[in-house]
């Protein structure tokens, strides 16, 4: 809950803290903002003071918003008026200093940290998720070196902002009492006053927009594009609707494909436009849309619904029912949920790609655990799922061609029925056959590869499906 604590001289320190929280640890909090001892510091609220430090602030009463008052409460030596030299007695009564002696029970109250001590610095921070939230906003490579756990790296890079923050102090000192209102010492001036308009506005921001510091997910829906299920991003600055030529592979449209449209996209960046699908069909919930698609060759999201598509179809973003309504025919479908965006639109998509890829190779693992199951039913039926390649003889200049006229680069191809496996001959380097398990093929045509590529790149690794991976990939981003 947020609470307002304010001092006697007109200071006003702002925190987040629990309701759990303890008197004592608000205490310690305020030692480290204030630089006042805890020992010393008095809360009231609403004119009650918190004497109890072991009661929280629920069991106090106190609600978000309250205000709590600060008193700085001196200690009995530095209130009572020195003593003159010598003098033993005041008014007939010894003076006796009892502050040495401790009694049983009693603690002195604990010493006023070393602020400027990096290790104090450090340990102050660490026990403060507050603070730790703040200098990871404000202070990112500090934050860094606090988080990997090095308390050598983190002196060291906060002995070296200390040394650049007072080195810029000294420099700032000279150039003003050299001559202040020389043309350096004015834009000194200038840029600081700057400087705490900029801290201004992001102090008034935190305090009445702090909503504006989130992150937004974008927005996406669920469609089919022949078929094939495409979480689609909704954009209406985009000019035309585009698709990634992955997934254009993976819908069965790339041959549609009509290559006199290349040409180069520009936008934040610059990607190649393969070519253009005139005519395709869109499917959002019961709705079949038609619409055109511009096919990038490297582009990370699937399909984009770009404002061709939105205003033929008088598309409207309902950001108030989180909707997409579509005008021709009335239909609502909601945005997706972050849980359900592609790994690269989550915000936190370092901790959710883990998941993914686990819950991607159990999907695998079972399907081709089923598969092997099934293979020993029907041999017939195993050759009628999967395609035959067969290659040419070695004379037809290196080069042999299977069924579906693709090449393979003189690798000898075929499937056996009885295994579901897909047999390659002369792709090693030894000219040994080379026996593809058909589980490896499909992992990796789900990836978005084309099944010929996917076994050409298992022959030149024979039959590694890693390398042939890395092999997919790097001829994927080949201009």
């Amino acid at each position: 809950m947020h609470l307002t604590i304010t001092t006697l001289d007109d200071r006003i320190m702002n925190v987040e803290v629990s309701e759990d929280l303890e008197i004592e640890n608000l205490k310690a909090q305020c030692e480290f903002e204030l630089g006042v001892p805890s020992a010393n510091i008095n809360l009231t609220w609403e004119g009650r003071p918190l004497a109890d430090e072991k009661k929280t602030l629920k069991a106090y009463g106190i609600k978000n918003g309250d205000m709590l008052l600060l008193q700085h409460i001196r200690s009995q030596q530095q209130q009572s008026p020195p003593q003159a030299a010598g003098s033993g007695m005041a008014g007939g009564i010894p003076q006796l200093d009892f502050g040495s002696i401790q009694l049983p029970g009693s603690s002195r109250p604990p010493p006023k940290p070393d602020l400027e001590d990096p290790l104090v610095i450090l340990e102050l921070i660490k026990n403060n998720p507050h603070e730790r939230a703040l200098l990871k906003e404000r202070n990112p490579p500090l934050s860094d070196a606090l988080e990997s756990g090095d308390t050598g790296k983190f002196v060291e890079v906060y002995r070296k902002q200390r040394d650049q923050r007072l080195e810029k102090e000294r420099e700032r000192n000279r150039l003003l009492q050299m001559d202040p209102f020389s043309s350096e010492a004015q834009k000194l001036i200038a840029e600081e006053i700057r400087l705490k308009n900029v801290e201004s506005n992001m102090e008034s921001a935190i305090e009445f927009v702090p909503e504006s510091f989130g992150q937004v997910i974008m927005l996406y829906v669920d469609c089919l594009v022949n078929g094939h299920p495409v979480k689609a991003f909704v954009d209406s600055g985009a000019q035309m609707t585009i698709m990634s030529q992955a997934c254009a592979e993976r819908c069965s449209i790339m041959r549609l494909v009509d290559t006199r449209w290349a040409g180069i996209a520009k936008g934040v960046g610059t990607q190649n436009i393969i070519g253009r699908v005139h005519l395709g069909q869109i499917q959002i919930g019961n709705d079949f849309l038609q619409s055109s698609f511009s096919i990038l060759e490297n582009q990370p999201m699937d399909m984009l619904l770009g404002l061709d598509m939105l205003k033929r179809h008088q598309c409207v973003i309902d950001l108030q029912k989180n909707e997409l309504l579509i005008g021709t025919t009335g239909t609502r479908t909601p945005f997706l949920p972050e849980n359900q965006l592609p790994a690269h639109a989550r915000i936190n998509n370092q901790a959710q790609e883990p998941d993914e890829d686990q819950q991607l190779a159990a999907a695998l693992q079972k399907s081709a655990e089923e598969a092997a199951g099934g293979s020993n039913t029907s041999t017939s039926s195993k050759s009628d799922s999967h395609k035959l390649f067969t290659a040419s003889s070695p004379q037809n200049n290196g080069q042999s061609t299977s069924s579906g006229g693709a090449s393979s680069n003189g690798a000898n191809i075929s499937q056996s029925t009885n295994s579901g496996n897909v047999m390659a001959q002369g792709g090693g380097a030894s000219g040994a056959p080379v026996t593809f398990s058909e589980p490896v093929i499909r992992r990796l045509v789900d990836k978005g590869y084309n099944r010929h590529d996917v076994l050409e790149a298992l022959t030149n690794t024979n039959g590694d499906e890693e390398k042939a991976s890395i092999q997919l990939i790097a001829k994927s981003f080949k201009f």
